[in-house]
């Protein structure tokens, strides 16, 4: 692993979450789905390890009697990414 580059944000799907997370203030279970082209299993799988470091929010409900799941970044979150994209550009320049 390279030094200084978060763990928990340096696998493919979870930046991926993350990132798109960056962009979009809350996003659905199906819309990550949908932008990250995973299954559901290894979703949910990504989502509770960054719901464990604290990096995200888990909020379920239902709409018109179907499970919503949404998802947000944490303040904790949000500084880890932009920690995460600074040390990466270390590497880069």
């Amino acid at each position: 692993m390279y030094k200084n580059l978060d763990p928990i944000l340096h696998t493919p799907l979870r930046l991926a979450i993350v990132s798109y997370l960056m962009a979009h203030s809350k996003a659905s279970f199906k819309e990550l789905k949908e932008n990250t082209k995973a299954t559901s299993g290894n979703i949910s799988v990504q989502l509770k390890k960054l719901e464990e470091a604290g990096y995200l929010r888990i909020e379920k409900s239902f709409l018109d009697n179907y499970p919503l799941t949404q998802v947000a970044l944490t303040k904790k979150g949000i500084k880890a990414f932009e920690n995460y994209v600074e040390a990466l550009k270390k590497y880069i320049f």
